[in-house]
């Protein structure tokens, strides 16, 4: 009997997410982000999309997404082909 068990993720594969935020955020100053990228939406919002190392460092993003006042909309993790560019029209609702 092996004592094998499924990792809980895959700790040296990048999952990418897509955070929805309230208004649009400024790119200066955004290195805090750990290389999001920023695309700011016609209703009024801004679409981080991006790698993010682990859970730990997703729910960095976030306290400092919450530390600057950028109230949260949505969160939700996508396939990595769908990160790129913001192309993304919704379904994180």
């Amino acid at each position: 009997m092996s004592d094998e068990r499924a990792p809980y993720g895959d700790r040296n594969r990048l999952e990418y997410w897509e955070i929805r935020v309230e208004g649009h955020l400024d790119e200066r100053g955004t290195d805090w982000l750990d290389g999001m990228s920023l695309t700011p939406q016609d209703d009024g919002t801004t679409l981080l999309t991006g790698p993010v190392a682990d859970q730990a460092a997703l729910h960095g993003i976030l306290k400092r997404l919450r530390d600057v006042g950028a109230p949260i909309v949505s969160v939700a993790r996508i396939a990595p082909t769908s990160a790129g560019g913001g192309q993304q029209g919704g379904g994180t609702e």
